[in-house]
């Protein structure tokens, strides 16, 4: 069990107490000893007595419902109060935009246990007329029920990846003589997915076997040779069963998307018993596309004409761009952060702690700015060639000035502009906001651009083409947020930016040393458009990245003058 599962359970805790009332006091040390789990810098597993009870914010109350969960996987307080709260209610709070107290309402006074019942009662305005809410309450929760209800049964790409891999690794080493390939979403590196589907020659009744003794586990036969599994708490597993000879004619017509598929069909052929996908590009004439990219038909025409770039790869990524240290609300030093860079080979690390305005993450006043930028210069002095860039993740305010003056501004290498208030915005706000920022002479990269949260928000309305467009004209980066939740720029506008000339970033949003791994994620999602490594800004050496910036030197010494 991870810290964050640990102080999951806590917080869930915490949240169930202040819906059913109870002792306001305990409920905010639980959720306060969340927060603290999360923040520990070691797992909680790998820790003896004397280290867990000697962590900040851990006595011995606390410590010891820590062991409990640990040993049982439970947690006696919360399965008490889970029994005697709806199913509905804990579906509900996954609803952005209702917290404990607003759902206690709606529960309590409204008699409302459901979410199907609450968009009943929001479609008739009974929300709207309870007190503590109103109308622009009653269409957020509305707008937000529908995104949920959207999303159900789909998972992140990057938490069933894990999973579709190992599950076909241990079905290769159980049968060694068949074949077996993921396929479909999964396979195309889909952000987002409903089902891991798995290719094989392997027959039907042979592979029921292999999850018959599994506990809650159903096996259904469905049409064409198909075998679905459900496991608890696992996404669906959908085995597309073939013989031996039809193996990758099979893997070849599953992994494409619909669009490819019927473009690739209207022009070109499959034979039924391919010896590999490769001899069907070869066979059509065609340059081998790889499963991530086949998504559109366009791609169809570069394979064609031989205009096909080699994608961005993991090890493509030079420097860590973005990234938070516990001068905000990161969970190690600078100098932490800057040495785990070292240790895996980065050339450079750009420190991007919050502004001022992100009170809540510690944001940084003009005065801490300067002791930071003190703190910097030590460091490259001392980790020399390493070199560490002074940046700062600036807030975008609500009428689009970045969170300081100008003179803060031009103290720093790189400025990363993103917005992290009021969400909450038509497309003219949303564009008038996004787009005065990238006119500010300022602002080298736009992060995360709509803030969207996979599964969880939708994010802001935006003009994309006017966006990218805009970014084009004022020599603007345009961030890929490769934390696995944004993965923003969505990459179906990535392909325009590149036409545009228009330089991304892949960047982890990294917190904590844990958090580079999520280049990863950004590098998959990006291989759907085609980036290349030299349209990549994180791709470029330490000394391209100096060269770059000079250009934003001269932009902004010109506006000081």
């Amino acid at each position: 069990m991870t810290n964050y599962e640990i102080a999951d359970h806590f917080s869930l805790l915490s949240k169930l107490m202040d819906i059913h009332g109870e002792n306001s006091f305990k409920s905010k040390s639980y959720s306060i000893l969340a927060y603290n789990i999360e923040k520990l810098p070691a797992e909680i597993t790998t820790m003896d007595d004397a280290q867990l009870f000697g962590m900040k914010g851990i006595g011995e109350s606390s410590g010891s419902k820590i062991k409990e969960l640990i040993a049982t996987s439970k947690l006696q307080a919360l399965e008490d109060i889970l029994a005697k709260t709806p199913p509905g209610i804990l579906e509900m709070m996954r609803i952005k935009g209702l917290g404990p107290k607003k759902i206690s309402v709606i529960w309590k006074e409204m008699g409302i246990e459901t979410i199907g019942e609450l968009e009943y009662a929001c479609n008739e305005n009974r929300l709207a007329q309870t007190k503590g809410f109103g109308t622009k309450t009653q269409d957020s929760v509305l707008a937000n029920i529908k995104y949920y209800t959207a999303s159900l049964g789909f998972h992140l790409w990057a938490h069933v990846e894990t999973v579709g891999k190992s599950l076909v690794e241990q079905l290769q080493k159980n049968f060694p003589a068949n074949k077996f390939s993921l396929t479909g979403d999964i396979r195309r590196q889909e952000n987002t997915l409903e089902v891991i589907e798995i290719v094989s020659d392997i027959d039907s009744d042979t592979l029921s076997k292999q999850f018959q003794n599994m506990p809650d586990t159903v096996v259904e036969e469905e049409p064409n040779e198909r075998l679905v599994v459900r496991i608890p708490n696992e996404p669906v597993v959908r085995f597309r069963l073939t013989d031996t000879a039809g193996y990758y004619t099979k893997l070849f017509m599953t992994t494409g998307s619909a669009e490819f598929m019927e473009a690739f069909l209207a022009k070109y052929s499959v034979t039924e018993n391919a010896a590999s996908e490769e001899a069907i590009f070869i066979d059509n004439k065609l340059a081998y596309i790889p499963p991530a990219q086949r998504e559109t038909a366009n791609i169809l025409e570069l394979a064609a004409t031989g205009s096909m770039s080699e994608v961005i790869q993991p090890g493509d990524i030079k420097g860590i761009i973005h990234s938070h240290s516990t001068w905000s609300d990161g969970q190690e030093t600078i100098e932490q952060m800057a040495k785990a860079c070292i240790e895996q080979g980065f050339e450079y690390l750009v420190i991007s702690d919050h502004s001022q305005a992100a009170y809540y993450a510690n944001g940084l006043t003009p005065d801490r700015i300067a002791a930071q930028h003190a703190e910097i210069d030590a460091l490259n002095a001392k980790l020399a060639p390493f070199k560490i860039f002074k940046s700062i993740e600036v807030d975008i305010l609500s009428n689009g000035d970045l969170d300081y003056n100008a003179a803060v501004l031009s103290s720093l290498d790189i400025v990363i502009a993103s917005v992290h208030s009021n969400l909450k915005m038509s497309l003219e706000k949303a564009m008038d906001r996004v787009m005065a920022a990238i006119r500010n002479p300022f602002t080298t990269i736009l992060g995360h651009p709509t803030g969207r949260l996979l599964l969880s928000r939708e994010g802001y309305p935006l003009d994309h083409k006017v966006i990218i467009d805009a970014c084009a004209e004022h020599n603007v980066v345009i961030e890929i947020n490769a934390h696995p939740k944004r993965l923003d720029l969505d990459w179906r506008w990535v392909e325009y930016a590149m036409e545009k000339g228009v330089l991304l970033s892949i960047d982890p949003d990294a917190h904590s040393v844990n958090g580079y791994k999520d280049i990863y994620y950004g590098v998959m999602s990006a291989q759907k458009a085609g980036l290349t490594a030299k349209q990549n800004l994180s791709s470029y050496s330490l000394a391209e990245m100096e060269t770059f910036l000079k250009v934003y030197e001269e932009k902004r010494s010109k506006v000081m003058a």
